[in-house]
């Protein structure tokens, strides 16, 4: 399942649903036994159970699945945070049928529990948490096991992030689908093991609902991933253009090229200064080298529209001579070229004190690609000033809404990178591994996006399948991996993925 469901999402769900005739208590029925599917799995009858509850719906979660656990013969404790008067709807319900009571919650009463249920807070959470409801996220923190209903309490089902404090789940059950939370840092670590179940919510609803955010994976992008024919040749496989910076700093250029040439762009040339020629050259086998030294050159160089897709940026330095560069490369008057630019690194900071210019830039090449792909401190740099912007903390709106002011495919890495396009379109990355965080692999996802642009793959899914192919390729070489390892390991991983999607080898 790609979709990820925003809060608000999974309450129009959870609406159409009721409106098509099934009752909440019903959808409440079917959670709360999923969560005591779960406990089930995680421990044998007689054992001890507590369930932490709240006033609201994940509270009522927590009574049925509280029954239903009575039933299968454990022993239970349910511990409410709030007054039972403030129970309503289907979660009193919920608790008349559960009809073993309950205690007011106290960090005491989890002491002998083998398992605990957090059905405190769920998804609805807009507020940091405080006092009472505080101290038992704190004592839950302290349990051997915890199962949470929906989202760990205190974890923002729409960023991710934790407000207050929140709880640190072995297991999550949550129903339908996957919200937000559960997949960007650090909600995703809080939630332990995802489980998701089917509630009776139809999979029409999203017809209705529209997702337009995705788990990153291969059917999000396989339509469009680009595959050799038997009957094409190097230059109907794209050429890709990556500028070097000076003498000293060519190694991120190296990379970029190597990662794009493996990607499986027909063709790769290095744009280097004349004091990194020999350097460039020297260094590389399969790689052209050609001289560009300055926009003057550069845009030279472009007016060959064989070159299709471009990346600018690492090596290159925090200058004006890198800004006119990558100008000169989204230069929209040669409309005839449709040519994917991919802008990482210098070339993002080397535009902090100007974005409109390089924001103009972009928009006026359009439809063609734009990709830029920064880090949080680039990112901040470049859209920091924006109010818009700066005042939201989600990661993923702070990347749609800077994606549509620059009319740019945003790619915000990180543990949970973002990929966001100017229509909305979303996906969140989750296959990365912790030692792909080493120097240069920044330089050879620019390069794997460059290499699948080059092959004509539409800027967002060409983005997305980069991102995935990143993470998958470091966890498939393993911990001591170096930036140097990714574009070597990247064969192995493109043919299980062949095989996976039924391309054929």
């Amino acid at each position: 399942m790609l979709e990820l469901l925003s809060n608000a999402e999974m309450a129009e769900a959870d609406r159409l649903t009721i409106a098509g005739g099934t009752s909440g208590l019903e959808l409440m029925q079917q959670a709360g036994a999923a969560v005591a599917n779960a406990v089930t799995a995680s421990c044998p009858p007689g054992a001890h159970v507590a369930v932490v509850v709240g006033t609201g719906n994940n509270g009522g979660d927590g009574f049925v699945a509280a029954r239903i656990l009575r039933e299968r013969n454990y022993r239970l404790r349910v511990l409410l945070v709030g007054d039972v008067a403030r129970l309503k709807g289907d979660a009193a319900q919920a608790y008349k049928l559960w009809g073993g009571g309950s205690e007011p919650a106290t960090p005491e009463g989890l002491v002998d529990a083998k398992i605990v249920v957090d059905a405190l807070f769920g998804t609805g959470l807009d507020r940091a948490v405080e006092g009472h409801a505080r101290a038992m996220i704190d004592a839950m923190n302290s349990a051997r096991q915890v199962v949470a209903v929906d989202l760990p309490s205190g974890i923002s089902g729409d960023s991710g992030e934790i407000l207050g404090a929140a709880v640190r789940a072995q297991k999550t059950v949550t129903f339908f689908r996957r919200k937000f939370g559960h997949v960007l840092l650090p909600g995703r670590i809080h939630c332990g093991e995802v489980r998701v179940a089917d509630i009776g919510i139809r999979r029409d609803v999203l017809t209705r609902i529209a997702p337009r955010t995705f788990a990153n994976a291969p059917k999000l992008w396989r339509a469009s991933f680009p595959v050799p024919r038997l009957d094409g040749h190097k230059y109907s496989r794209g050429h890709a253009v990556v500028v070097s910076g000076a003498a000293s700093f060519t190694g991120a250029a190296r990379l970029v090229a190597r990662a794009a040439l493996r990607a499986g762009a027909g063709l790769v040339t290095i744009a280097s200064p004349r004091d990194a020629l020999a350097i460039n050259a020297a260094s590389n086998l399969a790689v052209m080298v050609r001289v560009a030294d300055g926009a003057g050159e550069f845009a030279t160089l472009l007016t060959d529209r064989r070159l299709n897709a471009v990346a600018i940026g690492p090596g290159c330095g925090v200058n004006a001579q890198t800004r006119d560069m990558t100008l000169a490369a989204l230069d929209g008057s040669r409309d005839d070229i449709e040519r994917a630019v991919v802008v990482d690194a210098d070339a993002i900071t080397s535009f902090a004190g100007e974005p409109v210019r390089l924001f103009s830039a972009i928009k006026a090449r359009a439809p063609a690609a734009t990709i830029l792909t920064p880090h949080a401190g680039e990112f901040a740099r470049l859209f920091g000033g924006v109010p818009d912007i700066a005042e939201v903390r989600s990661k993923l709106e702070q990347a749609r809404r800077a994606a549509a002011l620059s009319g740019v495919i945003i790619v915000l890495k990180g543990a949970d990178t973002v990929i966001t396009a100017p229509d909305r379109r979303a996906a969140i990355n989750e296959n990365a591994p912790p030692w792909l965080a080493t120097a240069g692999s920044g330089d050879v996802l620019a390069g794997l996006i460059t290499g699948l642009t080059a092959q004509g793959m539409p800027g967002f899914e060409a983005a997305c399948a980069a991102v995935w192919l990143h993470g998958e390729t470091a966890r498939a070489f393993g911990p001591g991996l170096i930036s140097e390892d990714l574009a070597e390991t990247l064969p192995a991983v493109y043919q299980k993925l062949y095989r996976e999607l039924g391309f054929g080898i």
